[in-house]
């Protein structure tokens, strides 16, 4: 199909007038996304698609949250599900702040620990990683010391 064909084709979302534009999750997190941010909970418009053509991803899912910006805790969330992760933030129809999640280098009380013979899965001790590597994510637990693959993830 010829590419001025391809732009006619192209379906428009509605802008949100404030909140927060999710872009740049891999196709296969989406849902993974919304889950640990809770969204599937809240009142907010939120508007999503997936599976839409990306240079970078190949796949990628968008998420639009109306009147929601989200929290530091919350963005360590996103960058470990989603580490290409961009957020947009939306004030008066007009993208105010670009952001690019980054994993921090220590992770601290949002992710679990993947051994169920650890201290933190046995006590009420917070869960400590260090990132020893970002592409793909792996975590090395503070206390067992076990090492957390991407796939073993789970949010708290």
């Amino acid at each position: 199909m010829k590419d001025h064909i391809k732009k006619k084709l192209k379906l428009k979302v509605s802008a949100i007038k404030d909140g927060t534009v999710i872009d740049h999750i891999n196709a296969l997190s989406l849902f993974k996304v919304i889950k640990i941010l809770g969204l599937d909970k809240i009142k907010n418009q939120i508007t999503f698609g997936t599976n839409l053509d990306s240079a970078k991803l190949g796949r990628k899912a968008i998420i639009k949250v109306s009147d929601k910006f989200f929290k530091d805790d919350e963005i360590d969330k996103i960058a470990l599900i989603a580490p290409h992760a961009k957020l947009n933030i939306i004030e008066d129809y007009e993208v105010v702040e670009k952001r690019i999640v980054e994993i921090p280098d220590v992770i601290h009380g949002i992710a679990k620990c993947f051994n169920p013979k650890c201290i933190t899965n046995n006590e009420e001790i917070s869960t400590c990683f260090q990132v020893i590597s970002k592409e793909p994510v792996r975590l090395k637990c503070h206390y067992c010391e076990k090492i957390t693959g991407q796939d073993q993830i789970k949010i708290k």
